[in-house]
């Protein structure tokens, strides 16, 4: 029941953290048409589509999955209005 609850406990964070991310976005509309999309705070999180749309969910995909390798490789996450995604070391 515990790991059960813990599980739904993490997708909330993530969903949360996710959502306060992309609410920091920012988009440019280039000289080709396109649409750039970038995260300041995620460094390296950005995106470029033909619509705003594409843009916004390129966006969030290129972001999961930077949150996910920031993860497997021990990478420094930004803490976002208190949601501290970093993995702690096991102290014994």
């Amino acid at each position: 029941m515990f790991q059960v609850l813990f599980l739904v406990y993490v997708s909330l964070m993530l969903t949360e953290y996710i959502a306060i991310a992309m609410k920091q976005a920012t988009y440019e509309l280039l000289e080709d048409n396109t649409y750039y999309g970038e995260i300041p705070v995620c460094e390296g999180v950005w995106s470029n589509h033909s619509t705003l749309e594409g843009c916004r969910d390129e966006l969030q995909n290129t972001l999961e999955g930077w949150i996910i390798l920031g993860l497997q490789k021990r990478h420094f996450l930004p803490i976002l209005n208190g949601i501290d995604l970093n993995l702690k070391e096991k102290v014994a």
